[in-house]
């Protein structure tokens, strides 16, 4: 029996593209978000939900 002594070349992982885009869509989403100001809007509506339950506000 021959044994092959060559080392077999193998191809390179093929790279999908469509989650590389998805990411870096959803990323420039978060950051518009967090440039005009949403993160702040959120937890004043938070807070207010929060003191409405216990009764304060």
């Amino acid at each position: 029996m021959k044994e092959d002594t060559e080392p077999k070349q193998t191809s390179p992982p093929t790279l999908h593209k469509t989650p590389l885009y998805l990411g870096l869509f959803f990323m420039a989403l978060l950051l518009t978000g967090i440039a005009i100001g949403e993160p702040n809007r959120v937890m004043e509506q938070a807070w207010q939900i929060c003191l409405s339950c216990i009764g304060i506000g």
